[in-house]
């Protein structure tokens, strides 16, 4: 009896002792993010010093190298894995001014890959497309385009935002409104529709009429924001207008006026571009060979600098990192975060390492993403996997309540098919896990605009996902065992079953079409 009661001894203080050493390591972590945050930091070189990262660019290779070195300035190894080629080009200046009526400057880029003006720019009217009775007469009116620019955006019936809208409005005044707007833009749809062509085939029509340029206008429905895509013309450039000076020229090209503009916008075609990774390790100790997996994307659009898309999902990963690196040194099980290319073009990058790395994910016990804005972690869904509410469960029981208690959860959810680079891992089974945060207005205002840029950046909500994510992986390094993979039969909307997401090959050639 004296030896049992001994030995049961022995096993609550081995047990209360790995619990205070569990204690102090995740107060370790706490403290260095707390009182020692590199994001700041961080944020500032990349998005200040380096700026946007679309894939090609010189700006992606030197944020490639910038996250290498800074590693190893925290003893913590990094490499550039190559997975792909892309179109290389490099932006230059954009320089818009209206000449007559009068004299302006206007508010307006090129869009990504968009072909250069003349040196010095090249002047002209600006036309809109017209109101035609069929495609005949469209193509009719097409070679009057020549040295010209041609709008084809739907202008915008109000500047306003709805939610404006809804707080000075009366009733009346907002619904009609809306009526009205939803009239104007049919009739803009069908000038659009009665040309036969999509929006890829249009402007290359235009082009190879003689266009001078294709302007745009993409409004994301807040005050200021527009969204900058890519050029669909081969050989004259594509500029996006902020929504006032597009609806100027719009009205004054409407009514007579014709408006004359010089455009300058130059750019560069680089040639074949090397597409990477940067993968970074902190190497297992006990079981070097299972992994534990933070994941973010690291290119963006480059309206703006991808602050929050996705400079806060890198700068949150890297600053993980180098926090469990200084206070968790050597973790059981290996810690790898993948910072990951051309998820802009469709999850490529990550696509990419999960069909180059099968020995790795076979082996990953949990990788959790972030990417979609600067807010503090708001949903985790289970993606699927039966067991998953068990392990997250009790993860995430040892972070913080003030971190946690406003989470929404829902286990064990859907898997995700896309939208982000977890979705890549989940096709494949692994367990992955979205810290989806909060908007922030995020879709509005920053994501893929003009306006994603450092200030927006919420370093207290960023902060506490340092701190959520750096304890969830050390908690899933220090788990005993291999979590489950058993996965359920996903529900579609309809309440029917579906299949899980089928493992899509990344594009590995890009741009070059």
């Amino acid at each position: 009896m004296k030896k049992r009661y001994l030995f049961g001894m022995s096993l609550l203080l081995l047990f209360g002792m790995k619990a205070q050493a569990q204690d102090q390591v995740i107060e370790k972590i706490i403290a260095e993010e707390t009182e020692n945050s590199q994001l700041k930091e961080l944020a500032h070189e990349l998005l200040d010093g380096i700026g946007p990262r679309l894939v090609g660019t010189p700006q992606m290779q030197e944020a490639h190298d910038w996250a290498v070195e800074k590693y190893a300035t925290w003893g913590i190894p990094a490499e550039n894995q190559q997975w792909g080629e892309w179109r290389g080009w490099d932006r230059g200046i954009t320089h818009i001014d209206m000449m007559e009526p009068w004299v302006r400057s206007l508010s307006g880029m090129q869009l990504a890959w968009s072909p250069a003006s003349p040196k010095g720019g090249a002047t002209g009217e600006v036309v809109t497309l017209p109101e035609v009775a069929d495609e005949a007469a469209f193509k009719a009116w097409l070679p009057s385009v020549k040295g010209k620019y041609v709008m084809i955006s739907v202008p915008q019936f109000t500047g306003r935002p709805d939610y404006n809208w809804e707080e000075w409005a009366t009733d009346e005044s907002f619904e009609k409104m809306k009526e009205d707007r939803a009239a104007f833009e049919q009739a803009w749809n069908k000038r659009i529709e009665i040309t036969g062509l999509g929006r890829r085939e249009l402007p290359q029509a235009l082009e190879d009429a003689g266009a001078l340029g294709i302007i745009t206008s993409y409004w994301s429905r807040g005050f200021g924001a527009n969204k900058i895509f890519s050029a669909y013309t081969k050989s004259v450039p594509t500029v996006d207008l902020s929504l006032e000076d597009y609806g100027m020229l719009y009205r004054l090209a409407e009514s007579g006026k014709k408006p004359v503009i010089n455009l300058n916008a130059q750019s560069k075609e680089t040639g074949v571009q090397p597409t990477f990774n940067t993968i970074a390790e902190i190497k297992g100790t006990e079981k070097p060979d299972e992994y534990v997996m933070l994941s973010a994307h690291f290119d963006s659009w480059d309206g703006g600098t991808g602050a929050t898309d996705n400079g806060t999902g890198t700068i949150m990963m890297m600053e993980v990192m180098r926090v469990l690196k200084k206070v968790y040194p050597n973790p059981k099980r290996t810690i790898l975060v993948g910072h990951w290319g051309s998820e802009e073009q469709g999850l490529n990058g990550s696509r990419a390492f999960v069909e180059d790395h099968p020995e790795i994910v076979e082996k990953i016990q949990a990788l959790f993403n972030q990417d979609n804005g600067t807010g503090r972690v708001a949903n985790v869904s289970g993606q699927g996997f039966v067991d998953s509410y068990e392990y997250l469960g009790r993860w995430m029981s040892e972070v913080p309540r003030d971190i946690t208690r406003d989470i929404n959860t829902s286990f064990p959810g859907n898997p995700g098919g896309g939208g982000s680079d977890y979705a890549s891992f989940v096709a494949a089974g692994v367990p992955a896990f979205s810290l989806s945060s909060l908007s922030w207005s995020y879709f509005n205002y920053t994501w893929h605009t003009n306006l994603d840029t450092y200030d927006k950046i919420v370093f207290d909500d960023v902060q506490n996902n340092v701190i959520m994510a750096a304890i969830m992986v050390y908690m899933a390094c220090e788990e005993p065992d291999m979590v489950s993979r058993e996965r359920r039969i996903p529900i579609g909307r309809d309440g029917k079953p579906t299949s899980w997401p089928a493992m899509r090959s990344p594009t590995r050639k890009g741009g070059m079409d």
